[in-house]
């Protein structure tokens, strides 16, 4: 045969193939950690959190007072939608405080902290002026403002600790003082301890419990040394314990902790139950029966109660998930700033917030003594609901200051705006811009 000279056919011989290495593939769960850390890492996100956590708090709070302040109206001969109107203008307000702070430079809310101090120490003291202040549940806190209208000074003393401590704290961080356990100390817990003593004249333990726990939160970010911090601690709580053992109804709070006694309980155990039969997903909007008599405040410090039971655990977690983010974005905020006063301040807002909602939520769930502090932004309570919004407008105000959110936001302005600027110098500063927002969106995606 032709190509072979023994005349046998040629062999033909199989061409292995070299083996193609193929990639491992990624793992989705792994992919998708990473997509969160990059979108947890942009510029603006602490900026959406805040913003977009505080609104849908807001409006849920809106739509629960609503539903379970109706039958509280009707039993007090009012419509049933009475409530709700002096919630929705008071979220308006609070609204339009909000913008106004969000919206103010640093300077302007360093200049404001001394005059908030004073009005609200003077505010506090003025409740226990005979003809003037008034009581709501044996708490002699309140200043009638005529009509149906009333506030409680003492919501306003958080604001004023927290601007006024961050702005001493960032003035002696300036001059090098903090590390004298003097400067650190002084005039800072004498006064919150005017405003404590204050607030306990009119016997509300709650408020006081929060306004400690700002002061803490102040001396932490301040770095104040272990002995100190204890030394403070130890001081608050010998006080604590005091005030405790003097008041039945405080022990009584106390010993209503996982109790079962409906009858010694009442409020405790009727939340326990509104909880329990809220199920998954709840019986329904305005479907909750311990609203109806059974359950006392159930649209101020029980409002989650209520939420649990019509909107089941699916409606808790959502706004236990809300709280989670905008705690999250006000850590982030006071961790990345290198402003102090900025830290401070963002520190002290945000543990006000979260010790307000761990209390309020605690004590709901049988987990904490009932403290009688509203849930922020959430329960019923104009007095508390507009310096929480001032307060969540300082956030967000920090937020956007940030240089990378700074550069972000001045990516979405309008490209005609650079024509505004005037030519070259125009086009300068929108390409500075511009790289600037690209930097920061490639060091957040590292």
């Amino acid at each position: 045969m032709p190509g072979s000279r023994t005349g046998r056919p040629p062999v033909q011989r199989t061409v292995r193939r070299p083996a193609v290495s193929r990639a491992p593939r990624e793992n989705p769960v792994r992919r998708l950690h990473m997509r969160l850390r990059r979108a947890w890492d942009r510029p603006l996100t602490a900026y959406y959190l805040i913003f977009g956590g505080s609104l849908l708090i807001t409006v849920l709070g809106l739509v629960m007072v609503y539903s379970a302040s109706q039958i509280t109206a009707l039993q007090m001969s009012l419509p049933g939608s009475y409530f709700f109107r002096k919630q929705l203008l008071a979220a308006v307000i609070g609204g339009g405080l909000l913008y106004a702070a969000s919206r103010m430079p640093v300077k302007l809310h360093r200049a404001l902290a001394y005059p908030i101090l004073a009005g609200a120490v003077f505010l506090m003291a003025l409740v226990q002026v005979p003809g003037i202040g008034m009581a709501v549940n044996g708490n002699q806190n309140w200043i009638s403002l005529g009509g149906s209208f009333q506030i409680q000074p003492s919501e306003f003393g958080k604001l004023a600790l927290v601007l006024w401590g961050a702005d001493l704290m960032a003035r002696k961080q300036d001059k090098k003082l903090l590390t004298q356990w003097k400067h650190m100390l002084v005039p800072l817990v004498p006064v919150a301890f005017l405003l404590l003593g204050l607030i306990m004249l009119g016997g509300d333990m709650g408020t006081a419990i929060i306004l400690t726990a700002i002061l803490f939160g102040l001396l932490w970010l301040a770095g104040a040394p272990t002995r100190l911090f204890v030394g403070v601690l130890s001081l608050a709580a010998v006080i604590g314990v005091v005030l405790i053992q003097t008041s039945p109804n405080r022990l009584d709070r106390f010993a209503c902790v996982g109790s079962t006694d409906v009858t010694r309980c009442w409020q405790a155990v009727h939340g326990i139950y509104a909880l329990a039969s809220g199920g998954l997903f709840g019986s329904g909007l305005g479907a909750s029966v311990e609203k109806w008599g059974q359950l006392p405040e159930a649209h101020t410090d029980f409002i989650f109660a209520v939420t649990g039971e019509e909107l089941g655990l699916a409606g808790t977690l959502s706004v236990l998930a809300l709280f989670a983010a905008l705690g999250y974005a006000g850590i982030r905020v006071a961790g990345r700033t290198e402003d102090p006063f900025v830290r401070y301040a963002a520190g002290g807002v945000t543990t006000w917030i979260t010790v307000q909602a761990v209390i309020n939520i605690g004590a709901v769930l049988g987990l904490l003594p009932i403290a009688g502090v509203p849930l922020p932004l959430f329960s019923y309570g104009g007095s508390a609901l507009l310096p929480t919004m001032f307060a969540i407008g300082l956030l967000i105000a920090f937020a956007r200051d940030e240089p990378a959110a700074r550069a972000a936001l001045a990516m979405r302005q309008p490209r005609f705006g650079r024509k505004r600027t005037g030519g070259r110098e125009g086009s300068r500063r929108w390409n500075t811009m511009r790289r600037r927002a690209t930097a920061a969106r490639t060091s957040g995606e590292r």
